[in-house]
C-alpha cells in the first residue's frame, strides 16, 4: 500500500441524525486507524455507513499516485503464489481490515451445480499422516482427548471442546448417537465458496480447501448447524468476544484461496472489525 505524502480528503457521502457529516482529513501511514477511530466515536453513524468510510479510504489510498510500481509482483489469486518472490497477501502484514480491502466484492454466483461431492470425499488424509481432516482437527482443537486404542494415536474417542462460538465447555464422546454435539465447520462454508468462485475451481483445488485446517474449526454441532451456509452478513457467532477472530479467518481463507466477498458480507466485516482494528488474519 502507497503511503501518501500529502493528506488526503475524503467526503463523507451521507449524513449523521445529527447531520454533521463533512469531509474528513485524514493522512499518511496511520489512515487506516485514523478512520476506525473516527468510526467508533460516531456510534450514530449506521453499520453499512462505517464500512463505506472504511473502504473509501482504503480504496483512495489503493489509488493514489504513488512510485513507479511496475517492478512490484502483484499476488496471483492462487493460494500462496507471487510473482518475483515478493510475499502474497497470504505472507505479508496480515492485519485483517488490511486484508479484507484486497478482497474482490461482486454478486453472488448461482449455486447451480453445487455438490458437496464436488469438494471430494469428506474428511480425506490430504497431509498424508495416516489420520483423516476430523479427527485431526479434533486432536487440534479438544482438551483432555483420550484417542481410541488401535487407530495410532488418530481418532479421538472422547474430550472436552472450548467452543469459540459459544464460550462454553462442551463434552465429546465419539458415538453413533453423541459424535454429533461437535462439529467440523467450514469457517468459509463450501457452498458460500462455490458461489463466490470455487465453482470455476478443479477438484484437486476444492479438496484442497475442504480439509485445509486454516478454514476448519471444531465448534458446537447445534450452531453449526445453525449456520448453515451463511456468510458474515447472515451469521455471527452469538459469542461476540470471538467475532473479530471468527470474520478474520474468513478474511484469511478468501484472501488465500481467491475467493470474492458480497458488498453486504464485506460490510458485516467491517463492522465487526470496527471495534478490533489491530486482529491479525491467521495464516
Amino acid at each position: 500500500m502507497t503511503r501518501l505524502p500529502q493528506p488526503i480528503t475524503v467526503s463523507a457521502a451521507f449524513h449523521t441524525p445529527e447531520d454533521d457529516a463533512g469531509a474528513l482529513i485524514f493522512t499518511g501511514a496511520d489512515m487506516t486507524a485514523d478512520v476506525l477511530d473516527w468510526a467508533r466515536r460516531h456510534k450514530s453513524l449506521t453499520g453499512i455507513g462505517v464500512g463505506l468510510v472504511v473502504f473509501s479510504v482504503l480504496g483512495a489510498i489503493e489509488s493514489s499516485p504513488g512510485p513507479d510500481t511496475s517492478t512490484t509482483a502483484t499476488a496471483s489469486n492462487d493460494a500462496g503464489s507471487s510473482a518475483s518472490g515478493s510475499p502474497s497477501p497470504t505472507t505479508q502484514s496480515r492485519n485483517a481490515v488490511a486484508l479484507l480491502a484486497t478482497l474482490p466484492v461482486k454478486g453472488r454466483a448461482p449455486k447451480t451445480g453445487y455438490d458437496r461431492a464436488a469438494f471430494g470425499p469428506a474428511w480425506s488424509d490430504v497431509d498424508h499422516n495416516g489420520c483423516d481432516t476430523r479427527n485431526d482437527i479434533l486432536r487440534r482443537d479438544l482438551t483432555q482427548t483420550v484417542l481410541k486404542p488401535g487407530t495410532n494415536g488418530c481418532v479421538v474417542a472422547t474430550g472436552l471442546l472450548p467452543d469459540p462460538y459459544s464460550n462454553v465447555q462442551i463434552s465429546f464422546v465419539r458415538g453413533t448417537t453423541t459424535s454429533t454435539a461437535v462439529q467440523i465447520d467450514h469457517v468459509v462454508a463450501l457452498s458460500d465458496a462455490w458461489q463466490k468462485g470455487a465453482f470455476g475451481w478443479d477438484e484437486g483445488k476444492r479438496s484442497a480447501f475442504a480439509n485445509d485446517p486454516l478454514n476448519l474449526l471444531a465448534v458446537s454441532g447445534v450452531l453449526n448447524d445453525q449456520k448453515g451456509d451463511g456468510d458474515a452478513a447472515t451469521w455471527l457467532p452469538p459469542n461476540k468476544a470471538f467475532r473479530a477472530a471468527y470474520v478474520a479467518r474468513q478474511v484469511a481463507v478468501k484472501a488465500k484461496y481467491g475467493l470474492w466477498v458480497t458488498m453486504a458480507e464485506r460490510d458485516a466485516i467491517a463492522r465487526v472489525l470496527a471495534d478490533a482494528p489491530e486482529t491479525p488474519a491467521p495464516s
